[in-house]
């Protein structure tokens, strides 16, 4: 666990390269066998939690760590296109169905399986309505996230 200015996080790295991101109360958590030794002090940890302060202070609008998406063809599909949203932009769960010519149920719930959380920025995803719905995180930082995105001016905190 890590202390970020959003609150607590489980950051899971395998030989330097980012496999994990969860929130405390996460859908989708890995196995203790997955989550490894429990490690205090790490340079790449202390990078990841430098870059993902700097995306909470606006300093930075992505990241530039190697990362391991672990998951079916199916999932990587739909995470591939998460990463395609560009910074402050939405986009929706059929939008993504429609893409990739999957039901939107199926997208809903591989999105709920993303291990990478705000690195893979499944945040910016809602509903049709423009509702916030499904986040793994919790809706509360499903809308921080959000915000955060905004121009400065327009930042509700």
């Amino acid at each position: 666990m890590v202390s970020t200015r959003i609150g607590e996080l489980t950051v899971v790295a395998s030989e330097q390269t980012l496999v994990g991101i969860y929130f405390p109360h996460h859908w989708v958590k890995p196995t203790t066998e997955t989550l490894g030794e429990r490690v205090e002090a790490d340079p790449f940890i202390a990078t990841v939690v430098e870059q993902l302060e700097a995306y909470f202070t606006g300093e930075r609008l992505g990241f530039d760590l190697p990362t391991r998406l672990e998951g079916t063809t199916f999932q990587r599909r739909v995470w591939s296109v998460l990463e395609e949203i560009p910074y402050g932009e939405t986009t929706t769960y059929g939008t993504i169905a429609a893409r990739l010519g999957e039901p939107a149920q199926a997208v809903g719930k591989a999105i709920g399986q993303n291990p990478l959380s705000i690195v893979i920025p499944c945040h910016r995803v809602i509903s049709k309505t423009g509702a916030l719905t499904g986040y793994a995180g919790g809706l509360k930082n499903k809308q921080l996230l959000l915000d955060l995105e905004q121009p400065v001016g327009a930042r509700l905190f």
